[in-house]
Formats: C-alpha cells, sequence, structure tokens
C-alpha cells in the first residue's frame, strides 16, 4: 500500500509541530527553546553535580534528579511485572503493554501503537524519513535511540554491564531483557493459554498463533508470515542472499544462528544439556524437543489424523508428507519432483556424486548422513544402539527398530487402496503399489525397453539380444 505523504506530515504535527530553531553545535540535535539547549549543551560539558545516592547516576539539574529518584521510591509501579517507573505517565504507558491497549493507530496501514512517539517513528516508514544522520559514516535512521545506539559501534562503547555475568551491553532496554535470564522472569503472559515470555515482542509474536494473523506477505511467492525476522529470512531464499559465511568450510546461511549452530560443528561445542540424562546438544531448540521424551509430552496434533507430536516442525513436516500432494521442488537434471528441499537435495546426490557426510576417523566419505551414522556404529563404535527388546537385535536407526518390532507384534499399519493388502512398512507399500501403476520409469540403455522397477532392468540386460551382441562386439 502506498503512502500518503500529506497523512505522515498530519500525524508528524500532531504531535510535534513546535519548530526547533536551536541547535546544539556539539551533535546538531535541535530544540525548541534555548533553555531546553543549555541544559542539553551542559551534558557535553559534563556538567552534572547532582547524583542520585542509590546507583550514582548523575544529572545537570535537581528536579530531573528528584524525578529518577521515584524509580528507587518505587512510586509508580507496576502491579503486573514490577517495574518502577519516574512518572505516572511513563506507568500508564508501561500497563498498555500488559493490556495490549493500542489507542493510536497509523491512517495509511492501520497499525495500532501504544504512543504517539512509536506511531511518528513507524510513519517513517510510509514516507522514508530518516531525519537521524551518523556524523562518522553518514548513515540515517528514523529514530534518535537508533543513531545513539549506533554510534556505539564507532566508540565501542557498552555502558551497561550485567551485574551477575559481567557482560555488557550498548542498550539498557537489552540489559533489562538479558537481566530475566538470571532471574527466570518472564512478565509477558498471553491470556489464551497462559504461556509467558521475557519480551513483549516475543508475546505479540505469539498471540498471532492463537489469531492466526499472518501481517507479512512475500510479494514473490505470496507466502505469509506471523514474524517480521521469518519474513525478512524467508526472502533472501527468493534473491538467493546467503550473507553469513562460514570461514572454516566456506558455507554460506540465510540466519546468524544457522550460522553459529553450523559453527558448532567445527568446534564440536554442545552447550545445551538435558538435566534428566546428562545428553548435550548444540541447539536449545534441540533440548527442548528432547526434554519431551522424557515428559511423554507431544503438544501438536494434527487436525486431520489426531498424530502428535514434539515439535511444531515435526508436524508441518507430517502434514506435507503424509496429508499433501504438493511437490513443489523440482531436480533440474532429471525432472523428478519432491515435497521437501531437504529431499530435494539428498536426491540431487545421485546426479552429482556428492558424498558430503566424511567419516571425522576414517577417509570414507558417504552420500547420506544415516550411512555415516551406521558406519560409525559399526566400524568405530561411535553412537547408540537401538536395540530390540525381544530378541535383542540392535539397530543404528530408531525408524528401523521401530518397523523391526511391528512384526514381532504382527501390526501391519500400511494398507493399499487398491487391493487392501497390507504391509508392516511404508517402503513395502510403496515398492507394492507398482503393480498397480502402468508407469515405467526405468529404461534399458541397450533396446529402449522400459521398466515399473530398476531390478527388472538388471534381469532384462542379462538376456537383453542388443547387450549380447554389444558384448561380443567388445
Amino acid at each position: 500500500m502506498e503512502a500518503d505523504c500529506d497523512d505522515i506530515t498530519e500525524i508528524e504535527l500532531q504531535y510535534n509541530d513546535k519548530p526547533k530553531p536551536h541547535k546544539s553545535t556539539m551533535c546538531d540535535k535541535r530544540f525548541v527553546t534555548k533553555g531546553q539547549l543549555s541544559g542539553h549543551f551542559r551534558t557535553h560539558k559534563q556538567q552534572n553535580s547532582y547524583s542520585c545516592p542509590q546507583c550514582e547516576k548523575c544529572y545537570n539539574n535537581s528536579k530531573t534528579l528528584a524525578i529518577h529518584m521515584n524509580i528507587h521510591s518505587m512510586k509508580h509501579k507496576c502491579s503486573e511485572c514490577g517495574k518502577c517507573f519516574r512518572s505516572s505517565a511513563e506507568l500508564t504507558i508501561h500497563r498498555q503493554t500488559h493490556s495490549g491497549e493500542k489507542p493510536f493507530d497509523c491512517s495509511v496501514c492501520g497499525k495500532r501503537f501504544t504512543t504517539a512517539g512509536n506511531l511518528i517513528v513507524h510513519s517513517r516508514i510510509h514516507s522514508g524519513a530518516k531525519p537521524y544522520k551518523c556524523s562518522a559514516c553518514g548513515k540515517c535512521f528514523r529514530h534518535s535511540t537508533g543513531l545513539t545506539v549506533h554510534r556505539r559501534i564507532h566508540s565501542g562503547e557498552k555502558p551497561f554491564e550485567c551485574s551477575v555475568c559481567d557482560k555488557r551491553f550498548a542498550l539498557v532496554g537489552d540489559l533489562t531483557v538479558h537481566s530475566r535470564i538470571h532471574s527466570g522472569a518472564k512478565p509477558y503472559k498471553c491470556s489464551e493459554c497462559g504461556k509467558c515470555f521475557r519480551v513483549s515482542s516475543h508475546l505479540t509474536t505469539h498471540r498471532r498463533i492463537h489469531s492466526g494473523e499472518k501481517p507479512f506477505e512475500c510479494s514473490v511467492c505470496s507466502k505469509r508470515f506471523a514474524d517480521a525476522g521469518h519474513f525478512r529470512t524467508h526472502s533472501r531464499i527468493h534473491n538467493g542472499e546467503k550473507r553469513y559465511k562460514c570461514e572454516v568450510c566456506q558455507n554460506s546461511f540465510f540466519r546468524d544462528s544457522t550460522l553459529t549452530r553450523h559453527m558448532r560443528i567445527h568446534t564440536r561445542e554442545k552447550p545445551y544439556k538435558c538435566d534428566l540424562c546428562q545428553k548435550p546438544f548444540t541447539a536449545s531448540r534441540s533440548l527442548t524437543r528432547h526434554v519431551r521424551i522424557h515428559a511423554r509430552d507431544k503438544p501438536y496434533e494434527c487436525s486431520l489424523c489426531n498424530k502428535s507430536f514434539r515439535s511444531s516442525s515435526d508436524l508441518r513436516m507430517h502434514k506435507r508428507q503424509v496429508h499433501s500432494n504438493r511437490r513443489p521442488y523440482y531436480c533440474p537434471y532429471c525432472g523428478k519432483l519432491f515435497k521437501t528441499a531437504a529431499h530435494l537435495k539428498q536426491h540431487s546426490y545421485v546426479h552429482t556424486g556428492a558424498k558430503p557426510f566424511s567419516c571425522r576417523h576414517c577417509s570414507q566419505c558417504f552420500r547420506w548422513r544415516d550411512t555415516l551414522k551406521s558406519h560409525l556404529l559399526k566400524s568405530h563404535n561411535e553412537g547408540t544402539w537401538f536395540k530390540c527388546h525381544i530378541c535383542q537385535k540392535k539397530f543404528s536407526r530408531k525408524d528401523h527398530l521401530k518397523d523391526h518390532i511391528q512384526r514381532h507384534e504382527g501390526v501391519k499399519r500400511y494398507v493399499c487402496d487398491e487391493c487392501q493388502k497390507c504391509f508392516y512398512t511404508n517402503g513395502e507399500l510403496r515398492r507394492h503399489q507398482i503393480a498397480h501403476s502402468d508407469v515405467r520409469k526405468f529404461c534399458c540403455g541397450f533396446c529402449g525397453n522400459d521398466f515399473k522397477r530398476p531390478h527388472d532392468v538388471k534381469k532384462h540386460v542379462r538376456r537383453c539380444p542388443d547387450a549380447v551382441e554389444f558384448e561380443d562386439m567388445l
């Protein structure tokens, strides 16, 4: 939607219509009155003669110090999260984060905000205005705080320090959020399901799960997202931008978080450990999924077949592979279609001959990760075997053990739609269904005859007249 510049100007003027003719010679900041300019000028000269007796913070005048002391006296304290503020106005604005009230709406896109200031900053997205410019590199910002934080990149300043772990931050807000890691505080609670969050923006994004709202739409493929960060990352798929590069193996990634997790492959770092079984993990979400094994918790249920899963990604994959016939991923070598990008990537190794999974104990390389895991178990005794409790047979993969146990129990869950014959595994069912199909995907390279199965081609070649004639020529 295109912004109406007149509407944007009216928004700005409605809340900020006073001219600012008085300009600071130190930082180019502008003020309405000479008194404000004089007070600001003292901040550069560091004439801070009024210090707080509790936190040693310094101020230019006694009035500003008195306002600051309201934080320590807890005069304006939030009853929801216990946070204290300098004035009742600040507390009123803060309470809206808990109530969800947003009285200020954008006339261009309809988005709502808790404060007029936030609306003004937002309006600059539509107008394109970036009035705050860095004197060091010329970069411009929509908000003065953005410029303030940016300047610390040049200066290296991180003035806010955590009293627990000594980690330093450029923003006091970042320190506040970080401190909740140590305290365990999660002051933002979802009214629908009771889940709590450390950051208000995480609650805002979470609420969209209940509402189904996905306000961010991709202009290329029309896919919609509930989170702006996920939308930005998705857009890089279309333009091919992978800005985060591993300096060890030169692999590139769409997300910096993916690169961080990837680097742990090289460092073998596993910082997340299960409190119950001490198993370590490279990613926090892997630990979260693992803990649900102990709790037997599967909170994500498929609305089509009622099957439950430990993670939302497992549920999405289940719906795509089982309930959907869409195959949007196309192999450029042979034209075969796949339901997931991962399956296409694995298939491409057949054409390229790539074997990206190498053993760290010997020189062998493998096309599939599962083959590498099996090799590590059998050749180097690294990893965990999955043992059948009935016959003690060992398997390198858990799903193979599951299929094996079904044979002991006589369970045949996979049924052919054509003849109602039952099978132990999905692979057995797929191989059987070829008999009902007229599709012949495999061809003899000597005579051109087509076949349904690859082993039918091998048997045919042994007695193919053209193959025999070719051998005689050799």
